[in-house]
């Protein structure tokens, strides 16, 4: 409740704004019954100005009607800010948490924080208190009047209601700790759907839509469950509402009607008195609404607060330094990632030493696993590396400032990214402000201009999710010409044309050969041909540098880059038959 507390208090003109507006809205709603009692007895009387007390009813409801809105504008209006500022900060504490943090949370849990816990937020700081607020104006206020009317006949009509408050005190830490369990499961909901939509064609390809169902099912019946246990307790707040609240008027009919009838009490004040105990039954039951949902928004509230707590492993330095030159340099570089299994685990890279001179192109080649991946993700920090072990300029990477160093540096993954979006969006992903001509030149030297011409839509087609609507060749081609848009100092290729055909990607190497002149380029591959005309070329195995040199010395040492060229060509040579 404190943290829920905490963020009221940004909005605390508005929330004061709000209060002051129910404050008319039931001080308004208080007045009505005086003056129906004021009428009645004058009736009983046989005195008029029925006409004024109607008119005063009609007007207290136009106040009512203006100032129900303002606050329902305040409390609500400050509830989506809340919403909208939690969101956002979410959202940019998800920005800057390392891909360690994606390995080992699943997408469905970040997208239930993001969208059910937020919403249980707002509507605690929206209804809740909101329904919070107005019982404690009216309950005291409504009694102060049944006590001014008759103190007894008070005193006995509220008798059933600190059962009441018993009852709601205990039951709101149960309602809290089974709303936290509902909110875990839907996060497993959404995680289920989320992979198995991303993964349909999977799904079909091996006929699993029934087993994947049951599985859905199971997940979705432990939902149904818990939510079950969650309206067994939320379900006992009303009946035991309106079961105390009949008492009370049981309690009015038999002690007040007994007053009446004794001319204790006007028929006009029985009236106002009834109306007036009925008036507390929606305060009471909105304070058993309120403890529902602040407890689901304070559950809620604590599971978004234990993920922003969670502390970004990358990051820049107080005080970072500026970059001087791209001349990479690794030293003694072992590395094993940060969820490995501690001792006795075999590291990714292990004993690492390269110079790549500023305006050279590196080749990286190596069997599935030797570690070539990980090399070029621990040069822009994707992974940190050990301190002191990756320099650029001459500048551990780890001093220099996050958006400089990334800001060099165009790199192209093996398996591409692509938003769903059109073409020329996703080219233009880094550099939004860029005009179509370049746009197209990008995509030109990537070799993909033609094949997006064909389309009816041309550059402005839609790609689809994670760019469905295209090739595994032509999503590799669209990265590369995204990276080239940047016309970045520093290039890093991780394999981004396994997925195209030799005679596309000899194509395509031509017109990257011109580009990379002058720029530092690391090149990683597994068709030799790609890095054959580097300047020179390192082979990984475990982790490690076997080889090194130009691709005619390595072809010479007979080793692993010459039996991969051997195997390459003769693969080759088949294809040609």
């Amino acid at each position: 409740m404190i943290q829920l507390a905490r963020w009221l208090w940004r909005y605390r003109g508005r929330i004061l704004a709000g209060l002051l507006a129910l404050l008319v809205v039931d001080g308004a709603g208080l007045l009505v019954p005086l003056v129906i009692k004021d009428a009645i007895d004058r009736l009983v009387r046989g005195e008029g100005g029925l006409a004024r007390s109607g008119l005063y009813i009609v007007s207290l409801a136009a106040i009512a009607m203006v100032f129900r809105f303002l606050w329902r504008y305040f409390f609500i209006g400050t509830a989506r800010r809340i919403e909208r500022d939690l969101r956002g900060k979410l959202y940019h504490h998800l920005l800057r948490l390392s891909a360690t943090f994606y390995n080992e949370r699943k997408t469905g849990d970040l997208m239930a924080h993001a969208t059910n816990d937020i919403d249980a937020v707002s509507r605690a700081c929206g209804f809740g208190v909101l329904t919070i607020a107005d019982p404690l104006f009216m309950i005291p206020v409504a009694v102060g009047i049944m006590l001014t009317i008759d103190p007894r006949l008070t005193l006995y009509a509220i008798i059933p209601l600190p059962i009441l408050t018993l009852f709601m005190l205990g039951f709101g830490k149960v309602i809290h700790h089974r709303f936290e369990a509902v909110q875990e499961t839907f996060s497993a909901v959404m995680e289920k759907v989320r992979e198995n939509v991303a993964g349909i064609r999977v799904v079909k390809s091996f006929v699993q839509e029934e087993g994947t169902n049951r599985d859905f099912n199971q997940t979705s019946q432990s939902l149904f469950d818990k939510n079950m246990a969650l309206v067994r307790i939320w379900g006992l707040f009303h009946p035991l509402i309106e079961l105390l609240s009949g008492m009370s008027l049981a309690i009015l009919l038999w002690i007040g009607g007994h007053r009446v009838i004794q001319g204790s009490i006007s028929l006009g004040d029985f009236v106002a008195f009834s109306q007036y105990l009925m008036m507390l039954a929606w305060p009471m039951i909105s304070l058993g609404w309120a403890v529902n949902l602040l407890q689901r928004g304070s559950a809620s509230l604590s599971r978004i607060n234990r993920l922003l707590a969670i502390a970004p492993e990358i990051t820049d330095l107080s005080n970072p330094k500026p970059l001087r030159g791209t001349r990479l340099e690794i030293n003694d570089l072992t590395f094993s990632y940060p969820n490995g299994n501690g001792s006795g685990e075999v590291p990714a890279l292990s004993g690492i030493n390269l110079t790549i001179e500023e305006g050279t192109i590196l080749g990286v080649v190596g069997l599935t696993g030797a570690g070539k991946s990980t090399l070029a993700h621990l040069i822009p920090r994707v992974f940190d590396p050990p301190l002191g072990t990756v320099t650029i300029g001459g500048t551990d990477v780890r001093e220099l400032s996050l958006r400089e160093l990334r800001g060099i540096i165009g790199f192209v993954p093996q398996d591409p990214f692509l938003f769903s979006s059109t073409i020329r969006e996703n080219i233009a992903f880094g550099l939004p402000e860029a005009t179509f001509d370049e746009v197209e030149q990008a995509a030109r030297l990537a070799g993909i201009h033609d094949e997006i011409t064909d389309f009816p839509q041309g550059y402005d087609t839609i790609v689809g999710e994670r760019g469905v609507s295209l090739s595994g060749g032509q999503k590799q081609r669209v990265a590369i010409a995204r990276a080239l848009l940047l016309d970045p100092k520093v290039l890093i290729f991780d394999d981004p044309l396994s997925a195209v055909d030799a005679e596309r990607e000899e194509f395509v190497l031509a017109n990257l050969r011109e580009f990379f002149r002058g720029r530092t380029c690391i090149v990683i591959a597994h068709r030799l041909s790609a890095v054959m005309h580097s300047d020179r070329i390192v082979v990984l195995d475990k982790g490690r540098i076997v080889e090194s040199g130009t691709h005619d010395e390595l072809i010479s040492f007979n080793g692993i880059y010459n039996r991969i060229w051997r195997l390459q060509q003769a693969e080759r040579r088949v294809n040609d038959r």
